[in-house]
């Protein structure tokens, strides 16, 4: 991949071979931004996992205790009562049939869709077109629920969905650049610990942590050495 001017003058001396501890994998990644934004810091954990077997993929939710630093819309599925507490809750967008037509019809303004179980038959049918772009309600994700007024809560809050992809790495935005680093330490921590918890019981012998790397929005991978934080498996 060729890689622009301003990129390659900000790496120049960075050591991006060698682990670091979480405090100087950060002073890496700021050190290395450039864009004129606020960047996300990203983490990027490569597990030990089958991911072709179904008992041992991984995905769930957790609320990162300083939010994701981007406010997030949400929309809810749902009627009667769940109806009146999602627009209680803040919900940017809620509806039943109606809000399901316009999803249909290829409306996919907001980052996060929850529904009810009651609604969950109707909204499988736009299964196809949401499961492409990741927005497809799961229990396991939290957003297939009765409780709409606390799922909405959380999620505003800055409550997100991990999920590892087909390459056993899970991807996962864990604040802005612009946080202080024991804020950016807190969710990172936060984060990690669900994820040495959440080991699948039949994963084979060996590493379940194989890497982990933190990089903002436009920057490059810096590789963190678990065996020096608070986390290690």
């Amino acid at each position: 991949m060729k890689r622009g001017k301003k990129y390659l003058e900000k790496i120049e001396g960075l050591n991006l071979v060698d682990k670091h501890s979480v405090e100087e994998a950060l002073k890496l990644v700021r050190g290395a931004s450039y864009a004129k934004f606020d960047e996300t810091l990203e983490l990027h954990v490569r597990l030990g996992i089958d991911p072709r077997q179904s008992d041992q993929q991984l995905r769930g939710t957790v609320v990162l205790p300083s939010g994701t630093g981007r406010a997030k819309t949400v929309a809810v599925v749902a009627q009667g009562d769940a109806l009146a507490a999602a627009k209680d809750a803040g919900a940017d967008f809620f509806g039943g049939d109606d809000l399901i037509e316009r999803i249909q019809g290829g409306w996919f303004g907001f980052d996060v869709l929850i529904t009810t179980p009651d609604m969950m038959a109707k909204v499988s049918r736009l299964g196809k077109s949401l499961g492409s772009k990741g927005l497809m309600p799961s229990p396991k994700g939290g957003t297939v629920t009765q409780d709409v007024k606390s799922a909405v809560s959380e999620f505003k809050a800055g409550k997100v969905e991990y999920r590892n992809d087909k390459g056993a790495i899970i991807h996962l935005p864990i604040g802005k650049l612009s946080f202080t680093d024991e804020q950016l330490i807190e969710n990172l921590t936060t984060v990690m610990d669900v994820l040495v918890k959440s080991k699948p019981a039949k994963t084979k012998k060996g590493a379940y942590l194989k890497s982990v790397a933190l990089s903002s929005t436009m920057g490059p991978g810096v590789l963190v050495d678990t065996t020096k934080s608070k986390w290690k498996e």
